[in-house]
């Protein structure tokens, strides 16, 4: 079987589907995996177990002149073509999906029918029944392997193991902290501003971790930065004191650092999938979404939130987001305890070979 994959974006939706992809593998070793992927994700797959090649959209690629954005096009197009899949499998289901998709040579073209953009359904001549949005995403990507013949796998693995270069990363990152204390990551932006929690919570946050006696990060792209120095303000110096990771790593050692984390705290973002497919227990801060249909999948992890009438209401800007302001920095800090009072979560996919 020579199968694609096409998943774009977001960074949470591709770490989702990739037990799909390792549940292909794992039952038909002999199967060629290619995905699909826009550039900000495309560092995660690159190399991984589970896929032969990894092909990159130039649709949110690197800015440069009329005539090297042609180029890229071409070349894409030429990758597109160059290959006769036995099945192209469409885990997004979205317009953008859909013109891709039916730019590729397969005689099956298998997906959901309705979603969010019911016309994507009409580059597909597999069409499943349409989803329950309720659903968890992870579950649903997971039911597209029965038309193709697999099975749902027992479980559910993701592929990512840090190699020695990133692992080293990280000790450079966690060097001179005391390696006793317990590492608790915190992840505080999302794309969506109803999604945030207040700085001064973070803040707040961070000021009751370092007096518990842990070692606190902020984790978070370069884009971040003045939310990390915001939160790691006036402890300069101190042995204890919490450090600003914001834009000094890329995906691959977030995700090294992360399994090292004893507990992550984020909100509903892709950094927060990550973290949960890195075996760190992770809890996740939850307002205008759903944490049964977006959030950190798997046992060891838990959800704060607020349960208002009004929610969920998945709108991306709120005048009065209540349902994240309302949550206090105490009551985060009093989960964390109760998660480092229990056993580490871990799970057995993170040990390679087994």
């Amino acid at each position: 079987m020579r199968i694609l994959l096409v998943k774009l974006s977001a960074l949470g939706d591709v770490v989702q589907s990739l037990p799909v992809a390792m549940a292909i593998k794992a039952q038909d070793p002999s199967a060629r995996v290619d995905w699909l992927v826009e550039p900000p994700a495309a560092p995660l797959l690159q190399g991984h177990p589970a896929l032969e090649r990894v092909i990159v959209s130039p649709r949110k690629g690197p800015a440069g002149s009329l005539w090297q954005k042609a180029g890229r096009m071409v070349g894409f197009r030429r990758a597109l073509a160059s290959v006769r899949y036995d099945a192209v499998v469409d885990l997004q289901g979205l317009i953008k999906s859909a013109i891709l998709v039916s730019l590729c040579r397969s005689e099956r073209k298998i997906g959901f029918a309705g979603g969010k953009e019911p016309a994507a359904a009409l580059a597909l001549n597999e069409r499943l029944p349409a989803y329950d949005p309720d659903r968890h995403a992870l579950l649903r990507y997971l039911d597209l392997l029965e038309p193709l013949g697999y099975q749902r796998p027992a479980q559910v693995q993701y592929g990512l193991w840090p190699s020695a270069e990133e692992e080293r990363a990280v000790d450079e990152l966690l060097a001179g902290w005391d390696q006793a204390r317990p590492l608790i990551l915190l992840h505080p932006v999302a794309l969506w501003p109803s999604k945030l929690w207040p700085l001064e919570h973070w803040v707040e946050l961070t000021r009751l971790l370092v007096e518990a006696g842990v070692n606190v990060g902020v984790s978070g792209a370069a884009g971040d930065t003045a939310w990390g120095r915001a939160m790691v303000a006036g402890w300069t110096g101190a042995a204890s004191a919490p450090r600003d990771f914001t834009g000094r790593t890329d995906l691959r050692v977030l995700a090294a650092l992360q399994r090292r984390a004893r507990a992550v705290v984020s909100t509903d973002t892709g950094a927060m999938h990550l973290a949960a497919a890195m075996g760190a227990p992770t809890l996740a801060l939850f307002g205008p979404t759903a944490p049964w249909r977006t959030g950190p999948f798997g046992a060891g992890h838990q959800i704060i939130r607020l349960g208002l009438e009004c929610g969920p209401c998945f709108r991306r800007g709120c005048d009065n987001p209540r349902c994240m302001n309302e949550i206090t920095a105490t009551a985060v800090a009093e989960r964390v305890a109760e998660m480092l009072a229990g056993p580490a979560a871990r799970t057995k996919e993170l040990v390679h070979g087994h």
